[in-house]
C-alpha cells in the first residue's frame, strides 16, 4: 500500500475531528479546525515524531496496537477502521484483492428469479456486471448502467434520478474509498477515479474527505420518469464463489405506491420489451 495514502488518510480524519468531541482541553484560537499532530499522539498514546513519520510517508509499518489506538484516538467508525488497516497492509491474512468480473450463471439464474424486485451485482468499483428484468428497467433513465459512481456524478439523469442526490453522492464515494483500500493501484479503479476527478468538482471535493463507508440499509428514494416517485430498501450480499462482488436487491414494502410503482414499472418495460419484438 502506498504510504502517501496511508498519510493523507490520517490527515484528512484528523482535521475531521474536533477537540471538543476528542476531549482536548485548549485556550485561545486555533490555526486547525480539527487536531494537531501532537493532540492526536497523545489521544493514541504513541510519540509524536513517530505520528508525524506516519501521516508524512515516512513510517509505514505501523502495528496493529498503533492502528488500534489511532482508530479510538480519530473515532473511526468499524468501515474506517478495517480501511486504515488495508491502508497499513494490515489487513486480515488471506484476503484476495482480485474480484472476478463476470457473474456465474447460476447468480444470474437466481437474479431472474426475482421478477418482481430489481436485482443486480456490484463489484467493489460498482462497476454494473449483471442486472434482472426489473433492475434494466429501474436504471433505463441513464445513458449506460456501466458503473453507479459514473452514473451518479457524469450522467445528467444522476440528479433527477436520485432524490436526495447529495446523500447518494457521499455514500458512493465513501464506497469507493473502501475499493481503495483493498487495491488503490487497480487499474479500473485509477481510470474511473482520474475520470470522475477530471469531470467532477462535487466528486473532487467528496474524495478530499477520505470518508469510508461500506452499504448501508438506507432506504433508496429514486424518482423514474415513467412511473413516479419511489422508496425501496435493500439487502447486498456478498457473493460467496466470486469475492469482491455484491448481490444487491432493492425492496418495496408490500401495498404502498412505491410497490404498486414497480409493478407498472415491470409492465410497461414487458410492454416495451414486447413491442420491440415484433417490430
Amino acid at each position: 500500500m502506498a504510504s502517501d495514502e496511508l498519510g493523507a488518510f490520517l490527515r484528512a480524519r484528523r482535521a475531521q475531528r474536533s477537540p471538543a468531541d476528542a476531549g482536548v482541553l485548549y485556550s485561545g484560537r486555533r490555526k486547525v479546525t480539527g487536531l494537531r499532530r501532537e493532540e492526536v499522539a497523545v489521544l493514541a498514546g504513541v510519540n509524536a515524531d513517530y505520528y508525524t513519520r506516519l501521516e508524512q510517508g515516512r513510517e509505514t509499518n505501523p502495528s496493529p496496537q498503533v492502528l488500534d489506538s489511532l482508530s479510538r484516538a480519530l473515532d473511526l467508525d468499524p468501515d474506517a477502521r478495517e480501511h486504515l488497516y488495508r491502508l497499513a497492509g494490515a489487513g486480515p491474512p488471506g484476503t484476495s484483492t482480485s474480484v472476478p468480473q463476470t457473474v456465474s450463471p447460476e447468480l444470474r439464474q437466481l437474479m431472474d428469479g426475482y421478477p418482481h424486485t430489481p436485482a443486480f451485482v456490484l463489484n467493489r468499483v460498482l462497476d454494473v456486471l449483471a442486472t434482472n428484468t426489473l433492475a434494466a428497467a429501474l436504471f433505463s433513465p441513464f445513458r449506460a448502467v456501466d458503473n453507479l459512481a459514473r452514473m451518479t456524478f457524469l450522467d445528467p439523469a444522476g440528479r433527477q434520478f436520485y432524490a436526495d442526490w447529495d446523500w447518494t453522492a457521499q455514500a458512493t464515494v465513501a464506497n469507493l474509498r473502501v475499493a481503495a483500500g483493498f487495491d488503490p493501484h487497480d487499474p479500473a479503479l485509477t481510470s474511473l477515479l482520474a475520470e470522475l476527478t477530471e469531470r467532477s468538482e462535487p466528486f473532487r471535493v467528496l474524495w478530499s474527505t477520505h470518508q469510508v463507508r461500506g452499504k448501508t440499509r438506507e432506504p433508496k428514494h429514486l424518482m423514474h420518469p415513467d412511473v413516479g416517485p419511489l422508496t425501496l430498501t435493500y439487502q447486498a450480499f456478498d457473493v460467496r464463489g466470486a469475492p469482491g462482488q455484491q448481490l444487491i436487491i432493492y425492496h418495496a414494502e408490500p401495498a404502498t405506491p412505491s410497490a404498486h410503482a414497480l409493478a407498472l414499472l415491470s409492465s410497461l418495460h414487458a410492454t416495451t420489451h414486447a413491442r420491440t419484438l415484433d417490430t
